[in-house]
């Protein structure tokens, strides 16, 4: 990436965007990602802040905060924070004696489930010491409305390096740079109907007159397409199958899809706490047994994770009918940057009583996944549904959107990193463990493919799963043997 080319934001949230910004006013909602990265050495400090300084200069995001629209009339917009403080964003702290690696993951945990201040922009880099063997970390903390887990690692390109000798970045007057920012954007705040005006008839004039113009632009598209169709009669069908497509998988994604009563039995609860516990798997051997198998590396990983929470059940004689999973399909196009494109499409797995051979899990899940996958078009169904559910108070979409996670078992996502080794601020990148949202699910397994290895984050509600620990096990080893089915010796 060209580190001297800033990278271009959208001024207004999408009503994806805009959900999450939301809904995360109930913390058990929390949609928030982070990334905790394992590094050979401590970062040198000062050059991780000269490397942020310098990238804010190319990711506006990162100097900007929230900024709502009049009520629900608009989503809310990004604007430069005039108050912005790096050193509020920046933090440096040491783990105490003896610094064990259960005491960083129980710090991060609770570094991630602090709130952010909304009156800020939406992240937080935390540069850790006191790890065993003089090793270093790195905990990145950001609203999931800033980025997806893909543009979020193309954001980290700002800071991250290919040596580990490398030259400093030039030198940023970041009160300049803000200032010049303050200046250049305020007609823009205004004219998209952001609520910065000293007059609420003012910005409510602004705010209507922009939506007039969205629904006036829509509708000419749409008496456009109208005397297309008239012209073209033979277009009305697919017209409409596509339309009534839509819709169903709208519905599908928000309701969960069809469920058979139950989901995990042991995972009924939820709270707002959160356990982090992580895993390794070698990605040479994972691309040799899936492509064994007949299947993909995602196919694999979703797999090892449903065969996890199937044993955490069977361990404690507690009969599963099916297993409500959640996989995320991307939809970023090469030229975007950070921001949200992705669809969380949800899948369950048939248990029964049945007892299925390892090769005959692995094609189960594959098909269901495919099947699913197969029915998100463009942008898909949650950024379908997300403007109609902004459009209701609050307390009702943030209660919608619990009914709807605590149908979820166990969500999964996986994400493509650097295959070369990379450092940061002079430090050997060893692991990248993500921490993907949990959200009111029972549980988030996220993983992270990076320089041959798939670093795996299983953060938990220990209220619904009350042994992490031993799901994180179940997990490891229901990996071990879809490796084994694929010729693998792990």
């Amino acid at each position: 990436m060209d580190r001297g080319r800033a990278l271009g934001f959208e001024r207004r949230m999408s009503d994806q965007e805009s959900l999450m910004w939301n809904i995360e006013k109930d913390p058990w909602l929390n949609p928030s990602g982070a990334l905790l990265t394992i590094l050979d050495r401590p970062a040198d400090f000062d050059l991780l802040l000269a490397r942020i300084r310098y990238g804010i200069t190319r990711l506006p995001r990162l100097r900007e905060r929230v900024v709502p629209g009049l009520g629900r009339l608009a989503p809310p917009v990004w604007a430069t924070d005039a108050d912005f403080d790096l050193g509020y964003h920046v933090r440096r702290l040491r783990l105490p004696e003896p610094g064990s690696m259960r005491q960083l993951l129980d710090l991060v945990t609770r570094l991630y489930e602090e709130p952010y201040d909304r009156t800020r922009p939406l992240w937080l880099f935390y540069c850790i010491e006191g790890l065993p063997d003089g090793r270093g970390a790195l905990f990145v903390k950001q609203h999931h409305s800033v980025a997806d887990g893909i543009g979020a690692l193309r954001m980290a390109e700002v800071y991250t390096d290919l040596e580990r000798d490398v030259t400093p970045p030039p030198a940023v007057d970041l009160d300049q740079v803000i200032a010049d920012a303050l200046v250049g954007e305020l007609g823009e705040l205004l004219e998209a109907g952001a609520d910065t005006s000293d007059s609420i008839l003012d910005t409510a004039t602004r705010t209507l007159t922009h939506n007039l113009r969205r629904q006036a632009g829509i509708a000419w598209r749409t008496a456009g397409g109208i005397t297309d169709l008239a012209t073209h009669p033979t277009r009305v069908a697919p017209l409409v199958a596509g339309a009534v497509e839509q819709v169903r998988s709208a519905v599908d994604t928000v309701g969960g899809g069809r469920k058979i009563d139950g989901g995990a039995p042991l995972w009924t609860k939820r709270s707002r706490r959160r356990h982090l516990e992580v895993l390794h798997l070698s990605l040479e051997d994972a691309k040799a047994a899936a492509k064994s198998l007949n299947g993909s590396v995602n196919d694999l990983f979703v797999t090892g994770a449903a065969l996890g929470a199937l044993a955490y059940h069977a361990e404690r004689g507690v009969p599963i009918q099916a297993l409500n999973m959640t996989f995320v399909v991307s939809t970023r196009s090469d030229k975007e940057a950070g921001g949200n494109s992705f669809t969380p499409v949800p899948v369950q797995i048939p248990v029964g009583d049945a007892e299925l051979t390892t090769e005959e899990r692995f094609d189960q899940v594959g098909a269901l996944m495919a099947a699913r996958r197969a029915g998100v078009k463009g942008r898909g169904a949650m950024s379908a549904v997300a403007g109609l559910v902004n459009l209701l108070p609050t307390s009702v979409s943030t209660r919608v959107a619990r009914q709807q996670a605590a149908k979820v078992d166990l969500a999964t996502s996986n994400i493509r990193g650097a295959p070369i080794q990379t450092y940061i601020a002079g430090a050997a990148v060893l692991s990248c463990i993500p921490l993907g949202p949990v959200a009111g699910t029972a549980a988030n397994l996220t993983t992270i493919s990076q320089n041959g290895w798939m670093d795996m984050g299983l953060l938990v509600d220990p209220v619904a799963v009350k042994d992490p620990a031993g799901l994180a096990r179940n997990i490891d080893e229901g990996f071990t043997i879809l490796l084994a089915a694929g010729g693998v010796v792990r």
